[in-house]
């Protein structure tokens, strides 16, 4: 469930192409951008000419995207580069033969306060699941609910064995607790892994195991919960706050509104950097593969992945080393005659039982009826980790089995499997120490943004992008006086 979101093709008879796992590499070169003062064969010269613009914005994701809009927002001029053929970075979306297959479950929180300022939410026509879950433990599922949302099924579900009546009464009290801080107190304040917190809060083993881990230990794609607690504390208040939502048109709609109110001069696409110079007298000059020179009077703006920007920076300066492992995930989707789905409601359902390798699915139809063609319906299924190790084929079959025992062999058993996601990168590892308030400013000319910057969410992606140009801007007013 990536929040940072929240991103994953098998036998002959499938309609749909693969889509190639992304492996992290401890010693490969970057194929994205290097640092070279002097590219091969592209060493630039008085007489060469170049294409100039304030600044260049590196990367087209979310973080990309808001960098942008601050930039346009200043009125400065700018140039966002994208290698790929579309904005959105992890946050992408394939429509598939009248199916919305978000590249990886994500959802979006409306409370997350940055994207509260940046989007139009009214435009995204936002469809809203069940506030709480559903969670699968000793053969049935148990309620979760919201006590302020959903009272009666909360009242019902005290006496459930996920968790004690102590362990709701101490979510309520998390809840006011978080909900008495500001978001930067919260990201500021001293941290220790979220189990830690959870074990200090004074939480039980029941309600750990068959609540906490799967639930957000799926948001952070590590049911260990070894993410630092500012992070938890941050998720818990917007979730208190806000709702969970899926786009109408998929995840990706969040990007391409971002993307649709820019100059659409300033993007390009497929426009992979092969190298950046931040030495030249001509300012920072940056060489596309396609050999194009391209020059920036203001600075460079990375907002790439953290695995490719620690690639980049490696002697050139000391962003701090990638924490491994990366956190990754497999997401599977399969169709169902929509007369056939066993649950009509908009909920998540979450592992419980501590065995299998499903951690959280739903029907994504429920959430949201235009994710599938009429007559059909959407089920989205999440793992934790990358099972590369794991043929396609066996992964689906081993989750076809699991679920069989959830909603019974005839309901699963006329599920066909459609698409897998297997992300290697789908968040930045944030367990302690951490450091959510990273200073942009890597060198003068050159800036980062990113999840790994901030925290690892949608929202942070998008506070690091505003924060890239703002300090980019404090610096040139520096030079200036």
């Amino acid at each position: 469930m990536s929040v940072a979101a929240l991103s994953f093709p098998l036998s002959s008879s499938s309609n749909f192409k693969t889509c190639k796992s992304f492996k992290l590499l401890p010693n490969a070169t970057s194929q994205q951008i290097s640092l070279d003062s002097s590219p091969p064969n592209k060493t630039p010269s008085s007489s060469q000419s170049f294409k100039k613009t304030g600044v260049i914005v590196v990367g087209a994701g979310l973080a990309g995207l808001a960098a942008a809009t601050r930039l346009q927002a200043e009125n400065i001029p700018f140039l966002l580069l994208e290698a790929s053929d579309a904005v959105g970075g992890r946050v992408r979306t394939d429509f598939v033969d009248g199916f919305t297959l978000d590249r990886g479950f994500q959802i979006f929180i409306t409370a997350y306060p940055e994207a509260r300022k940046l989007l139009d939410y009214d435009s995204l026509d936002l469809q809203t699941f069940y506030s709480g879950a559903k969670v699968f433990y000793d053969g049935r599922f148990h309620t979760v609910a919201d006590p302020l949302r959903h009272f009666p099924d909360a009242l019902q579900s005290l006496t459930n064995p996920i968790g004690t009546i102590i362990d709701k009464l101490l979510i309520a009290l998390t809840r006011i607790r978080v909900l008495s801080q500001s978001d930067y107190d919260i990201l500021t304040a001293d941290e220790v892994q979220t189990i830690d917190l959870l074990r200090r809060t004074g939480f039980s083993d029941s309600i750990l195991d068959r609540f906490f881990r799967p639930f957000f230990g799926g948001i952070f794609f590590d049911r260990e919960l070894e993410t630092t607690s500012r992070l938890f504390d941050f998720v818990f208040k917007c979730l208190a706050l806000g709702e969970n939502t899926l786009p109408k048109n998929g995840i990706s709609a969040i990007p391409q509104q971002l993307a649709g109110k820019l100059n659409p001069s300033s993007i390009g696409l497929n426009s992979r950097v092969a190298s950046i110079d931040c030495e030249s007298e001509d300012g920072v000059i940056v060489n596309l593969e396609n050999g194009e020179l391209l020059r920036s009077d203001l600075g460079v703006i990375l907002a790439i992945e953290e695995y490719e920007a620690a690639k980049i920076l490696a002697g050139k300066t000391v962003p701090g080393l990638v924490k491994m492992p990366v956190r990754s995930t497999v997401c599977l989707y399969f169709s169902v005659d929509s007369d056939r789905v066993p649950v009509k409601d908009p909920v998540l359902f979450i592992n419980g039982s501590g065995r299998g390798i499903v951690n959280n699915m739903f029907f994504a139809t429920n959430v949201a009826p235009s994710y599938a063609p009429p007559g059909k319906a959407l089920v989205s299924v999440s793992l934790i980790g990358l099972y590369d190790s794991v043929p396609d084929q066996e992964l689906v079959e081993r989750v076809m089995n699991e679920l069989s025992d959830w909603f019974g062999e005839v309901a699963v058993g006329s599920w066909r499997y459609l698409r897998m996601y297997r992300i290697g990168f789908a968040q930045p590892n944030q367990c302690p120490p951490t450091n959510l308030m990273k200073d942009p400013r890597v060198k003068p000319g050159l800036y980062i943004c990113g999840d790994y910057v901030t925290s690892a969410t949608f929202d942070g992606a998008l506070v690091s992008g505003r924060r890239a140009v703002e300090a980019l801007l404090k610096h040139r007013a520096t030079v200036k006086v």
